[in-house]
């Protein structure tokens, strides 16, 4: 655990079961997440995919993509045991080509108030990485999620911002 702020896990109670932080005496303040992940999906996808969104029978990929995105960071105190509930302020997925076999999505949440978003934006990237999957997987099954990783975090305690 050298790159964590803290050596203690955050979630376990004084008699070692689960336990929700309590962040009833922390500030309320301006929080942002990003986090990304890469699809590979293979150069004759992503070939079909370069010259636009490409149109499945379950719809258009990025687009349906992105919605789901957002609704996954929406919901993440409902997937994620111990997550506080958080009405995002702000929840943006991008997707980017990058060839000559991948896309790399990004999430970034916003939230004013007493806990993070690293979740929120984890839980989006996600989510979104596996409907390209799920949209995708008809034309193969050799599409791999992979980089799933918190890229920044600004607001509270500590900032973090991943050095390429």
């Amino acid at each position: 655990m050298a790159d964590t702020p803290s050596s203690q896990l955050t979630h376990i109670g004084p008699s070692g079961q689960p336990a929700m932080v309590n962040v009833g005496g922390k500030a309320v303040t301006a929080r942002l997440a990003r986090a990304r992940a890469r699809v590979v999906l293979g150069p004759e996808i992503l070939q079909l995919v370069q010259a636009g969104d490409l149109p499945t029978r379950k719809g258009p990929v990025f687009q349906t993509a992105i919605l789901a995105g957002v609704m996954a960071a929406k919901k993440t105190a409902d997937l994620i045991p111990l997550c506080h509930p958080l009405g995002l302020d702000d929840c943006q997925l991008t997707i980017e080509v990058l060839p000559p076999d991948a896309v790399l999505i990004e999430c970034t949440a916003r939230v004013t108030g007493k806990t993070g978003v690293e979740m929120e934006a984890l839980t989006g990237a996600s989510v979104a990485a596996l409907t390209v999957y799920d949209m995708c997987k008809a034309m193969s099954h050799d599409i791999v999620i992979e980089q799933v990783r918190l890229v920044e975090k600004t607001g509270g305690k500590s900032d973090f911002h991943h050095v390429a």
